[in-house]
């Protein structure tokens, strides 16, 4: 008698509709079905990145949103307001080329990260939340002030680690679509969580409906933390060309990449104009609108809303045309944003505003990060990214201050119109000479 199996009895075991279903949704987490082909680890590792977006916009779109106002409830000027978003630039410049010169020494990068902004600048800002419990009047806005720029400079100190990470962790040739997907779960946890803040402030009122909406942020920023964790770093140990005891200044190649520096001359005229009038936005439409929270949570999730449906046809678009091309298109557009803002009526006319403004700025940012990654060397991706966020800090620094004294001595239409102008100087710069070979 035969002892051959049957071909039935070969079959490989029939698979569940459910585990079929666990395993596209893993697929779609990991950036989608062309990474079935990816090692595992590769795999795992862009699924909890995925994830630790999502849980990080929930924490950033929060304190994005709504600490400005915050500092004015604890009874800052709108001087004290710039001067925040200055010396926040300010401290991000300086901590991003200690930042790159961790990695090129250290290594280490998923550590660095969770070291310094995932584990300082939450905490900075569950602290700040407390403030109203500690010191009343100025000292609770001097304090409010440090703890942001202690948040935010933790913040670029890890930027050049996660940079260089996320490079290697995404393949190349799927960046766009990666990039894209894992925006579009970052954009819906923004627009939920500011939305959600945005109840809680104006039901609890006063300083405490903000206090409760950044302890409900912490929590998001906490899952970040784990998921981020999970995440395997394919070289953990310092690149072996910068190792070297002969390695060259971390300006040393920088500053023979006409691209490059090109790029950096854009970032700088786009982010002073941007940083001119970004932090004010907000302030302007609760005091001279006479907006409420829910209303500037509302307008703020609208534009997240748009940035779904543009993040999902930017990335594929990014990975066809190429990241220059919507980057240019795009900050060609933006700045008629801050100067709709001059003619603004109510709260609702800013509707508009801000759903051009979602698929605009979801296009600009994500393909923008993907031209830094391309221009950059792939052995000096750190210091490339420290150089070019070190310009972009001290951009906004300089735009904040300027915006505090735009905005005290000419008003807040000026600095709208002052940025507007700007940004489309930045746009013509990029046109004419960040062409990368």
């Amino acid at each position: 008698m035969s002892t051959d199996p049957s071909p039935e009895s070969c079959a490989p075991p029939q698979e569940s509709p459910l585990s079929r279903l666990r395993g596209e949704v893993a697929l779609v987490i990991a950036g989608g079905h062309w990474t079935r082909d990816l090692p595992q680890t590769i795999q795992t590792s862009l699924r909890w990145f995925w994830f630790d977006g999502a849980f990080a916009l929930g924490i950033d779109s929060v304190v994005t949103t709504y600490f400005m106002l915050y500092l004015v409830a604890l009874g800052a000027s709108n001087a004290q307001v710039g001067l925040l978003a200055a010396l926040s630039g300010l401290g991000a410049a300086i901590a991003l080329l200690p930042g790159a010169l961790l990695v090129e020494r250290l290594g280490h990068r998923k550590e660095i990260v969770l070291a310094s902004g995932g584990s300082v600048g939450r905490i900075a800002i569950l602290l700040a939340a407390c403030l109203p419990f500690l010191v009343r009047g100025e000292s609770a806005v001097i304090l409010a002030i440090a703890l942001s720029v202690l948040r935010d400079t933790s913040g670029n100190l890890s930027l050049p680690a996660w940079t260089s990470l996320a490079a290697d962790i995404v393949p190349p040739q799927q960046r766009g679509r990666y990039f894209s997907s894992r925006s579009i779960a970052m954009t819906v946890t923004g627009m939920v969580t500011a939305f959600i803040a945005g109840w809680i402030i104006n039901r609890s009122g006063g300083t405490s409906g903000y206090q409760w909406a950044f302890l409900f942020a912490f929590f998001f920023g906490a899952g970040s933390f784990l998921c981020f964790s999970r995440i395997q770093d394919p070289s953990p140990a310092p690149p072996p060309r910068i190792a070297r005891a002969d390695s060259s200044p971390i300006l040393g190649s920088v500053l023979k990449h006409p691209v490059f520096l090109a790029l950096c001359l854009h970032s700088a005229v786009w982010n002073f104009s941007f940083n001119v009038a970004a932090p004010f936005f907000n302030i302007y439409l609760v005091h001279n609108l006479q907006a409420n929270a829910i209303q500037v949570g509302v307008l703020a999730a609208a534009g997240s809303v748009v940035g779904l449906p543009a993040l999902r046809y930017f990335g594929p678009l990014a990975d066809r045309w190429g990241p220059r091309r919507i980057v240019l298109i795009t900050s060609l557009l933006i700045p008629i944003l801050p100067l709709a803002w001059v003619f603004v009526p109510s709260p609702w006319y800013v509707l508009g505003i801000n759903l051009l403004s979602g698929a605009l700025w979801a296009g600009f940012s994500l393909c923008l990060l993907n031209l830094l990654l391309q221009i950059a060397p792939a052995e000096e991706r750190a210091r490339y990214s420290a150089v070019h966020q070190f310009v972009i800090a001290i951009a906004l620094a300089i735009g904040a201050a300027t915006g505090g004294w735009v905005v005290t001595a000419l008003g807040f239409k000026a600095a709208f119109l002052i940025s507007a102008i700007g940004r489309l100087i930045a746009a013509l710069i990029f046109a004419k000479w960040v062409k990368p070979s």
